[in-house]
């Protein structure tokens, strides 16, 4: 292992040795010097008053001093950044989900029988323009986001089909149900979705689990299979990204060359619950920009918003600052949008970066799989924000009292641990730069489907269907190898970037911290904090998309009243450290012995008294 590999694996905990260091030189010199100023008779100084005064800045600690204190100033004015941001992003995803809501287009988009739909781009605010700088790889211009109707232009929307990964393991079975019943419920369910029940062989009864799953839903979706993820592949760590890695290559066999261009694959976890707007939003955007469709990357706001009123108060804190930092980057004109979760991406794109890594760096899969598309382009990946926020549940142990208590907080301090492992990408990124930089003058890039190529980190090959092999056969073996051209790198997008990850991995527990006193007002649009009289865009969206279909009957909303939210923000001076910086702090030293982290499934709750949806 080379001395940059080793360092870049432990680039976080590096970096607070290193600012521990420097804090220790400094006040060391600073108390040396004061002592012996003490020690040393005010006589003895012979060197003029002036002098001793023009010196002063450097004398006491030293450059070492300068530099802590450009350090501090620096490190205040990102933190700072970071909840004026999520404020921003906040005000313009709101603003953006209201107008998507009212839209009678979208609508007639999505149950017409004939597609037909024009958007204009949403800029920071609700004003809609139509000038979008479309032909290029950014979306600095502009956002993407669809949310009005000008023109009529006929889109043969069921030509793009969405293939929808959900990984899973050990997951209750009435759960899994209730996500398949709000995705079937779509009006594009059996039309455009590919349904694919990611299983774990892991998992005692998984095969039994997803067969009956599969008949039950067969006639609902356009498709619905499962794979079953083996648990003995070399140099994999267990893990949603593994499992997606695996799923990605199987259903990668069903598609063939001239499809691939239109079929979007989308990860999701299992308590995940789309609206049927996400998956139209991206079908028109995937359309409406088809010079930019194979390099554009799907990011949408997640909200844990159905159990929050179950769960104790430190456990929806730390979920309510998680999605203020997931939220921070959505915003307009932002050119970075990092996925939380949820996201969504071409088959094609899939095709060229050659799928998920499942090696223990990339236990972090959304941010990782990010990084991975973006370096993969030179930086120039175009990212798109989706008007459809994505409700999920906090962690959940069912228990009451302070055993329940107890159970929670430990629940939700394991998926802490989990999210700052992904310090380990910072390093990644740092590797997949000097890897851009040695590669700059290349200009085509050849790939072949996901399926037919061999994962670096294993052997293992997934066994072709007869269909694909005899399209191979038809077509001739170099028929399925594609020439994409690689644009020159985007500096100023990568220099974006890496003040982004510097801002999430390295100030994560700083930014938490200031976020408390600075942006907590930013959580009230989303409904976390309701008033009684009002119910947030993000309610009257999940209610009027599933009600039709009579979902709603058993789907569960999380109302709380004043002036019983006012205990969060008293909570929040606890939640922050205990879930932000002290994780963070142990993961980042806990890579100097083992990037590998034991993998255990969050606790979600159970699924009670539930309604079965209307088919």
């Amino acid at each position: 292992m080379s001395i940059f590999l080793w360092a870049t694996r432990r680039v976080g905990g590096l970096s607070v040795l290193t600012l521990a260091s420097l804090l220790s030189i400094s006040l060391y010199l600073e108390w040396s010097t004061r002592k012996q100023n003490i020690q040393k008779p005010h006589g003895d100084s012979k060197a003029p008053s002036h002098a001793s005064h023009t010196t002063a800045p450097i004398t006491n600690g030293g450059y070492w001093t300068l530099a802590f204190a450009y350090y501090s100033v620096l490190i205040h004015v990102m933190v700072l950044m970071f909840p004026v941001r999520a404020c921003l992003a906040v005000g313009s995803l709101t603003r953006g989900v209201k107008a998507v809501s009212r839209n009678r287009s979208l609508q007639r988009f999505k149950y017409g029988p004939t597609r037909r739909l024009s958007f204009m781009s949403l800029a920071s605010d609700v004003t809609l323009t139509s000038s979008l700088a479309s032909t290029t790889a950014s979306s600095d211009a502009g956002d993407s986001d669809m949310i009005d109707s000008v023109t009529d232009v006929e889109y043969d929307q069921d030509k793009v089909i969405h293939a929808i990964i959900i990984p899973n393991y050990k997951e209750d079975v009435d759960g899994l149900r209730e996500t398949l019943d709000v995705l079937a419920s779509h009006p594009q369910a059996r039309l455009s979705y590919d349904v694919y029940l990611a299983m774990e062989t892991r998992e005692s009864g998984a095969e039994v689990k997803a067969m009956g799953l599969v008949s039950e839903y067969m006639k609902k979706f356009r498709f619905i299979y499962f794979t079953m993820h083996p648990s003995d592949i070399p140099g994999e760590a267990p893990g949603k990204g593994s499992n997606a890695a695996w799923a990605a290559r199987k259903l990668s066999e069903r598609y063939s060359i001239e499809e691939r261009r239109d079929v979007i694959i989308t990860g999701i976890d299992a308590d995940s619950h789309l609206s049927s707007n996400y998956t139209a939003l991206i079908t028109n955007m995937h359309l409406e920009y088809p010079e930019l469709a194979q390099t554009t990357l799907y990011s949408a706001p997640i909200l844990f918003d159905r159990n929050a009123h179950l769960v104790p108060t430190v456990v929806r804190v730390a979920d309510i600052l998680w999605c203020a930092a997931g939220l921070s980057g959505l915003y307009a004109c932002s050119s970075i949008r990092p996925p939380t979760s949820v996201y969504s991406l071409p088959l094609e794109l899939v095709d060229r970066v050659g799928g998920w890594d499942s090696d223990p760096e990339a236990i972090g899969e959304d941010l990782h799989m990010y990084l991975k598309c973006f370096f993969a382009l030179n930086g120039n990946l175009t990212s798109r924000t989706v008007l459809s926020p994505v409700s999920q549940t906090s962690v959940c142990s069912g228990q009451k009292g302070h055993r329940g208590l107890v159970m929670d907080i430990r629940a939700r301090y394991a998926q802490a641990m989990r999210h700052m492992w992904g310090a380990l990408d910072s390093g990644y990124a740092m590797r997949q730069m000097v890897k851009l930089w040695k590669n700059r003058k290349t200009t085509v890039h050849t790939y072949r489907p996901l399926h037919t190529t061999l994962n670096a980190e294993t052997d293992y090959l997934p066994t072709p269907d007869e269909k694909m092999e005899e399209r191979k056969a038809e077509n001739g073996i170099f028929s399925d190898v594609t020439h994409g051209d690689v644009s020159s790198p985007d500096y100023i997008r990568i220099f974006y970037l890496f003040h982004r990850l510097f801002e999430i991995l390295l100030v994560l527990a700083s930014s938490l911290d200031t976020c408390i006193t600075v942006g907590q007002a930013r959580h009230r649009p989303h409904g976390l904090d309701l008033r009684p009289d009002q119910l947030p865009p993000h309610h009257q969206l999940r209610r009027h998309s599933h009600d039709p279909v009579g979902v709603v009957e058993h789907l569960v909303f999380s109302f709380r009243k004043f002036p019983g939210n006012l205990v969060d923000y008293a909570v929040s001076p606890v939640a922050a450290p205990l879930f932000g910086c002290v994780p963070a702090l142990q993961a980042q030293f806990s890579h100097f012995w083992t990037q590998e982290l034991v993998y255990a499934v969050s606790a979600k709750p159970e699924v009670v008294g539930r309604v079965r949806a209307k088919s």
